[in-house]
């Protein structure tokens, strides 16, 4: 596990955190974000936690860098932000979960276990603003929610996607070839106005699909 923020009053604390866990160990710690991507490459870690503003190269960034290695970590972002097009873009980068600083203490374990299960967490808070804020643009836009027009198999797709899983995982996990698969994804995105994995990801977490 690889620790990355500009204070080192709170990567002491978050390593202390960490380590209270028998389970987990923290390999090295960066002050920035060169920093943090050189030692992701170096270390080679399973999961990398960064704050999204840090020096030299912010979180996003880093996060987005450290999937083209060839061991990518699983990425959880610290953020101060709450709104979702931080949320939007740490997901778009490829982080796993999205943790707000203020809840770390209680959050950051259950991150860590949930990213390493291959499922994504989001701090409770974040959930709910995402929740009204969703609420609000259908009672803005007039629109009802369209989960209702979607298939058995369509939710099916939706949650295994939202939680992470390749096409071609899913394919194995439903016994389904993969264009089946394809199709189903097509068809549920349509239906849900969905255009990318994070938006998959963000409405799940809206439903209560994933927490």
């Amino acid at each position: 596990m690889l620790l990355a923020d500009d204070h080192g009053i709170v990567r002491r604390g978050l390593r202390s955190l960490l380590e209270s866990d028998a389970g987990l160990t923290v390999v090295a710690e960066a002050a920035d974000g060169l920093e943090a991507l050189r030692l992701c490459e170096e270390h080679q870690p399973e999961t990398l936690i960064v704050d999204i503003g840090m020096p030299k190269m912010n979180g996003i960034e880093v996060a987005a860098r450290s999937q083209k290695l060839d061991r990518p970590p699983a990425v959880i972002i610290l953020s101060m932000h709450s709104d979702e097009s931080y949320i939007t873009r740490a997901l778009a980068a490829g982080a796993r979960a999205y943790l707000l600083k203020d809840a770390t203490d209680e959050d950051l374990l259950p991150a860590v276990r949930a990213v390493a299960a291959g499922k994504p967490y989001f701090s409770p808070a974040v959930t709910a603003v995402l929740v009204e804020d969703y609420m609000r643009q259908l009672r803005a836009r007039g629109l009802t929610d369209t989960y209702h027009l979607l298939t058995d198999r369509e939710k099916e797709v939706l949650q295994l996607l939202a939680e992470g899983r390749s096409n071609k995982e899913v394919a194995t996990l439903l016994d389904l070839g993969l264009s089946t698969v394809e199709t189903h994804r097509g068809n549920m995105m349509q239906k849900l106005n969905l255009h990318n994995t994070a938006e998959i990801v963000l409405y799940a977490v809206r439903k209560g699909i994933i927490v």
